[in-house]
């Protein structure tokens, strides 16, 4: 069992930028994918990002041009560096794993984006 900790989330105003990290409590490295959620309040948890033990990326059209995602693999950490910051972009984001059988899901950080 892998356990996922986010952390740098906080209160940042409209067009500011953040850097979220989510870090594991044991390797990354064998994880083809490494996915970002989100969830804002009343609404469904939705992807953000993803990347793959490859390196390759992809993102939500909401956040498209406005995020990075990366992975440290001697750290076991993933990034998620998100500029040009919204109001809409209020949501708890959470590190994710999809795996045969139980995912792994972090206890989220909130994210909230002052106008």
């Amino acid at each position: 069992q892998v356990q996922l900790v986010e952390s740098g989330g906080g209160l940042v105003q409209a067009g500011g930028s953040l850097r979220l990290s989510c870090a594991a409590s044991g390797s990354i490295a064998s994880f083809n994918v490494m996915d970002w959620y989100r969830q804002a309040p009343g609404k469904p948890r939705e992807l953000v990002a993803r990347i793959t033990s490859g390196g390759s990326t992809n993102y939500a059209d909401f956040l498209k041009g406005r995020a990075t995602i990366s992975r440290d693999n001697v750290q076991n950490t993933v990034y998620l560096r998100m500029n040009s910051l919204k109001p809409e972009d209020t949501a708890v984001y959470y590190c994710h794993v999809p795996r045969p059988g139980t995912d792994y899901w972090g206890q989220g950080t909130q994210v909230t984006v002052s106008s």
